[in-house]
């Protein structure tokens, strides 16, 4: 079975991005290229909230280009307009994952917001967690982790410093 992989980047104060969604804080450097390579290899499916691809949009990604072109990528949205190329889901996440992870293919990546992992997480959905954290408190922005109704387990499978201060972390929940 597929497995669903929560990640990205993050401060060391649980921030994915600024409050406006600006991400000029992280410190890209070629050991971060090289694990995010790895990682595309390993996924054929993206999933992201509505908030999550307006700052893609913003920042030159879409349909037209990049990894929305190389990946099946669904956007989960009850207000986004119909667009060309760009496959939104209007149904609970939970349920629309549920059904996808059992079918054939690679890996599935959230990516952005905790807001849409929530549900995942809680609806026992997400089996790895996955974050390059940089040395950097942000006082606010867009969290990785909201409030949960349940405590989720976690296992170390990685962890890895790099040389610009950052650390990746690679953890299994345990289900």
């Amino acid at each position: 079975m597929r497995k669903v992989i929560y990640g990205g980047a993050t401060s060391l104060d649980n921030f994915l991005a600024r409050p406006d969604g600006a991400v000029d804080w992280l410190m890209w450097n070629d050991e971060v290229a090289a694990i995010t390579m790895e990682m595309w290899k390993t996924v054929d499916t993206m999933l992201m909230g509505r908030k999550t691809y307006e700052v893609a949009r913003r920042m030159g990604g879409g349909p037209e280009g990049g990894v929305f072109a190389e990946i099946k990528s669904y956007v989960f949205s009850r207000t986004l307009p119909d667009e060309a190329g760009v496959n939104i889901v209007r149904e609970d996440v939970a349920a629309f994952v549920a059904r996808l992870k059992p079918q054939p293919g690679k890996d599935i990546v959230v990516m952005g917001g905790g807001e849409l992992a929530r549900p995942l997480f809680e609806a026992g959905l997400i089996d790895r967690v996955g974050f390059n954290i940089h040395p950097v408190l942000l006082g606010s922005g867009v969290p990785a982790f909201h409030p949960m109704t349940r405590q989720i387990d976690l296992e170390l499978e990685e962890s890895r410093p790099f040389k610009n201060g950052s650390l990746y972390v690679s953890y299994r929940v345990v289900h």
